[in-house]
């Protein structure tokens, strides 16, 4: 190893070079084999790692038997530099190595190490055109080596895989997938009712590709899977109403980096005079309230054209969500509480019904089941202390094979908007003349647009890459390094695919990267430069900048806005002067400093409200999983059906015979003809008589069903903790919007929800009881003609 690192990687790959020696030199005994011995090799390591022999100490022969493997298969030998990203990879840490540097053959090595264990190993990338893709190419190494290979998403989208299906696919010694498949897997496989429907394999290990989108970008939006529509009301439209009202000096109070709204006292004093009710934040109105501050972030905190589109949909507008990391549309994705709904109502679309949430989980806690996880991208050491801090990855910079000949220009930087899309159009029209290959990467769908038809004044040809245009995606962004070519993308699109370069373009200076504006994140401004100069290719990348851009104006310094006010009247429409004094590139440092801030900490709030649905998750998990997997203690029922009777009688106060034959035809049966021997009873009396009442009518079940008896009771707790368990889900959701509006009265919002969901958790528990009850005491159990037990709980 010859680079030089002043730094703590340069010790990382110092330690790391020593083991690639060790390949290195195996590279040779290797290549002596025949395929036949180098097939063997995958039941020699198996016997060694039986025999009590680690991981780490078959790395170096390992790895140096799939270079080989990816040689005669393939016909390329990884490169030294993609040995080193193998090792971190398998090391569980996260390589950063640089667009085109080779990170689906780097994969092979750490999968197929890991693979042996028999445990579940994953690749896991960001759409399922890349998991086809890579798994298509590399599974005949894997296959070649005796292992199976499985891909977890369907080539349509559409297509929907069944248990069956799934439970193959998971039984694979390598698993290619993507975040959101694997996350949704998850969810589905802990909502199943029998051993037959589940699939989901421990979670073992897993390389995470594009690691910084997902499990950065796009760790604060749960994956939520809905249930049945709640009762619906016009409360959304008639917060929107009132929200319009509004004006944010005075009536409600926005903070920018925990990114809360909420009411302040004179905001509620108007609410109260606009819906007549001295008493808003009363028990009864905790609906209204919800809808309130739904309301106030549609308006305030999601924008269309970057958090969202409005497009024609069947039954008229639809709000369509964006991925924030590449400005794609995703599709059949909502918000969820309530959040879609206020969006809809703000932009005059017609109000979908609000579902309720079954089951959610965030990408971070997902990941963080992981034994051992593992990521790669280009762009993750500006952010190694968060990768370090949540997910206890070290990131490693991983040298290029060859030396970067990009040239990385200063930002142009300009006052007004018009300005900088008169000055970067300019540069746009000079290397188009000169037919060299221009990648133009904006922030929002709206600034492509708005290019595309600049373009399009200019008679200049060019392909349009946004959320409403991502049908060949992967293809476009692959031709965007041709002669003469065009692409106007939002910021990520076609990530993980390579651009090249067409003949002729070396010459011409390779491809140019020209950013429309500075990202909200410093790791997306590096993505879109690492477009160009692939593998030692030239290139350039150029960004402009404006005062008026939104990093600016909602993170700059109070005197770049008294700067553009003053000066906003005095732009040159022919030639835009460039601002070049040292304090406005700070300006723009400083502005994407607090911006990936402000990130951070919104990202660690996520996992922080998340903690108490985290516990509460794998508590409930993990006791469906005893029951279907019949490892629980015996239940005694009649001790729970006695508990449920003490209650009931003790929080009566009038035991008359309504009351009565309320709670037994509620709970404990629904055959009762002599209600006249009820009452008068002592509460002594009542509790033997309804006690006996429970054990004749479990008895005559018991007797019916016999040995099929205890699949009977655990099917009837498993419905009591899947109704009650909904339904805190589906709580702890509205929660959290609602809790964000105590910060009117001062207190802690985190502290609030986890004592709130503490509580919640508890009755949740009383409830599954009471279900569990009623489950036990008024199914009705028969056989079929297979002679298999039917249950039809009431």
């Amino acid at each position: 190893m010859k680079h030089h690192y002043f730094s703590l990687d340069y010790y990382r790959l110092k330690r790391i070079g020593k083991i690639l020696d060790k390949i290195n030199s195996l590279a040779p005994q290797m290549q002596a084999l025949s395929d036949e011995e180098l097939r063997q090799k995958t039941t020699v390591f198996k016997e060694r790692l039986q025999k009590g022999e680690s991981l780490d100490s078959l790395l170096p022969e390992a790895f140096a038997v799939v270079r080989e493997v990816d040689k005669r298969v393939l016909g390329q030998f990884p490169y030294d530099v993609q040995v080193i990203g193998a090792i971190i990879l398998h090391e569980g840490n996260l390589a950063e190595m640089k667009t085109g540097e080779g990170k689906t053959l780097t994969a092979t090595m750490p999968l197929y190490l890991n693979a042996l264990t028999e445990k579940s190993v994953f690749l896991v990338t960001t759409s399922s055109y890349l998991a086809i893709r890579d798994a298509t190419e590399m599974a005949p190494v894997y296959q070649f080596l005796g292992l199976s290979v499985g891909v977890g998403v369907a080539e349509d989208d559409k297509e929907q895989l069944s248990a069956k299906q799934k439970k193959l696919i998971y039984q694979q010694d390598i698993v290619y997938t993507t975040n959101s498949a694997l996350g949704f897997d998850y969810l589905i496989d802990n909502l199943a009712i029998s051993k037959d429907t589940k699939y989901m394999p421990e979670l073992y290990y897993a390389i995470v590709d594009e690691a910084d989108a997902v499990l950065l970008d796009m760790a604060q939006t749960p994956l939520v899977i809905s249930g049945s529509p709640r009762l619906q009301s016009n409360l959304h439209t008639y917060a929107n109403d009132f929200i319009l009202s509004l004006t944010e000096e005075e009536d409600f109070h926005y903070d920018q980096e925990s990114q809360e709204i909420w009411l302040t006292q004179k905001g509620i004093d108007q609410a109260e005079r606009y819906f007549s009710d001295q008493q808003l934040f009363s028990e009864d109105n905790f609906d209204l309230i919800r809808r309130l501050v739904l309301s106030l972030r549609a308006h305030y905190l999601f924008e269309k054209g970057k958090d969202y589109v409005v497009e024609k949909g069947k039954e008229g507008l639809e709000i369509k969500l964006l991925d924030k990391s590449n400005g794609r549309i995703l599709e059949g994705n909502k918000l969820q509480g309530g959040q879609h709904q206020a969006l809809e109502a703000k932009e005059g679309c017609k109000i979908t019904d609000e579902s309720r949430a079954v089951a959610s989980i965030t990408y971070q806690n997902l990941f963080l089941m992981f034994e051992k996880l593992s990521g790669m991208t280009g762009t993750g050491k500006v952010a190694e202390d968060e990768f370090v801090e949540v997910y206890n990855m070290e990131v490693i910079q991983v040298p290029t094979h060859k030396p970067i000949q990009r040239i990385d220009y200063p930002d142009k930087i300009y006052t007004t908007l018009p300005e900088k899309l008169l000055a970067s159009m300019q540069l746009v029209k000079e290397i188009y003349a000169k037919k060299q290959p221009i990648l133009l990467v904006t922030g929002s769908v709206r600034m492509s647009e708005l290019y595309s038809e600049l373009l399009l004044l200019e008679k200049i040809p060019h392909n349009l890459l946004n959320a409403h245009h991502a049908a060949k995606e992967a293809e476009m962004i692959a031709e965007a390094g041709q002669l003469g070519s065009v692409t106007v993308a939002t910021n990520m699109a076609g990530r993980g695919t390579d651009i090249k370069l067409g003949e002729g373009v070396e010459a011409l200076g390779g491809l140019a990267v020209i950013g429309t504006e500075r990202m909200e994140s410093e790791r997306i401004d590096l993505q879109m430069r690492g477009r160009s100069g692939r593998q030692g290719d030239p290139g350039f990348s150029q960004f402009f900048v404006s005062l008026e851009d939104d990093l600016i104006t909602k993170n700059g310094d109070e005197w770049a806005q008294d700067y553009f006010k003053k000066h906003q009247k005095e732009r040159e429409n022919k030639s835009p002067k460039a601002l070049t004094q040292a304090r406005f590139r700070r300006l723009v440092k400083a502005a994407q400093e607090k911006s990936d801030g402000i990130g951070k900490r919104q990202r660690l709030t996520t996992l922080e409200y998340d903690e108490s649905v985290k516990v509460q998750r794998q508590l409930v998990y993990n006791e469906r999983n005893q029951l279907i997997f019949g490892g629980h203690e015996q239940l005694d029922a009649l001790q729970l059906i006695g508990a449920e009777i003490d209650a009931f009688i003790d929080s009566q106060t009038d035991l008359n015979e309504f009351v009565v034959r309320q709670f037994i035809f509620e709970n404990l049966t629904y055959h009762l003809d002599f209600f006249h021997e009820l009452i008068p009873l002592s509460k002594h009396a009542l509790r033997e008589f309804l006690m006996e009442l429970a054990s004749h009518n479990l008895a005559a079940k018991q007797a019916f069903l016999k040995e099929d008896y205890d699949d009977f009771v655990r099917a009837a707790l498993l419905k009591a903790i899947d109704e009650a368990w909904i339904e805190e889900v589906d709580y702890l959701q509205q929660l959290r919007t609602v809790v964000a509006s105590r910060q009117t009265a001062q207190r802690n919002p985190y502290f609030e929800y986890h004592k709130e969901a503490l509580a919640a958790y508890q009755e949740m528990r009383k409830e599954v009881h009471r279900l569990l009850v009623r489950n036990l005491l008024l199914s009705e159990v028969s056989y079929n003609e297979k002679d298999e037990v039917e249950i039809y709980f009431a």
